[in-house]
């Protein structure tokens, strides 16, 4: 692990996006395809997104948190720009924050499977649902995609580029959901199994905020990031702004 640790670390999931609600409506439909068009990348926060974006924001400017962050990293997805935009709009941080864009922080890439519900998979590609169910999710990589191994590669460069660059800083990194558990296996040096059965208790609900500190280590040494709070949603309940979490189905997620 990188060292030289940030002094806070936040690591928020956007707020809920219209390809939620579109992946929730295929479901619900029994659907093989969500029904959205354009890029992933390009796919907009819903209304009661970015409600959830400002209600973030706002939670923050009214002081719930010990201090507000001063470095920003989002995903280039639009999604997660959003959110990052508006959390500072509503005074979760100074009006001069900037808004750092690091592709690492991108969504889980699914390949072929993109845009799929399970019931799509298991028709159009039935092999490859069969790979998932034999290697977990975990280790299986789809066709032109990535698997959580691959993210968490990723992500340790990242965390490797705060560690130089924002040491001892108040950083927020606004994301998607896999990304949001695989810093966590990243930062806590978690196992398959420990990742996995976290996952399995509960989503990553929209605009959540999952918080470390830095723990000093004995001297001569850089300590740790310690686990405060996971999956927090108390800023949305605060202003009694829904609150969404999506399952993650076999791939498709648009999380």
């Amino acid at each position: 692990m990188p060292k030289g640790w940030p002094d806070t670390l936040w690591v928020v999931r956007h707020g809920e996006s219209a390809g939620n609600v579109a992946r929730d409506f295929a479901y619900q439909q029994g659907l093989g395809r969500i029904d959205l068009t354009g890029r992933d990348v390009d796919v907009p926060l819903s209304e009661l997104g970015r409600q959830q974006a400002g209600a973030l924001g706002r939670w923050f400017a009214q002081g719930h948190e010990e201090g507000r962050p001063n470095v920003v990293i989002a995903s280039p997805y639009l999604r997660a720009q959003e959110t990052a935009r508006l959390f500072r709009e509503a005074g979760g941080c100074p009006a001069d924050t900037r808004i750092h864009i690091d592709e690492r922080l991108r969504e889980k890439e699914f390949g072929i499977l993109d845009g799929l519900t399970g019931i799509g998979i298991r028709a159009e590609f039935p092999q490859q649902a069969e790979l998932r169910a034999s290697l977990g999710k975990f280790y299986h990589r789809p066709p032109g995609g990535e698997s959580w191994c691959d993210v968490i590669f990723r992500l340790r460069a990242m965390m490797d580029t705060i560690s130089l660059h924002h040491s001892g800083c108040r950083v927020m990194i606004v994301a998607h959901q896999v990304v949001v558990l695989c810093l966590r296996y990243v930062v806590e040096g978690l196992s398959e199994q420990e990742i996995l059965a976290i996952d399995a208790q509960q989503d990553v609900a929209n605009c959540s905020i999952t918080e470390y500190c830095h723990e000093p280590g004995a001297e001569g040494t850089d300590g740790q990031m310690k686990l405060l709070r996971y999956n927090v949603t108390a800023p949305m309940e605060h202003e009694q702004t829904p609150v969404t979490t999506r399952p993650d189905p076999i791939v498709g997620n648009r999380g």
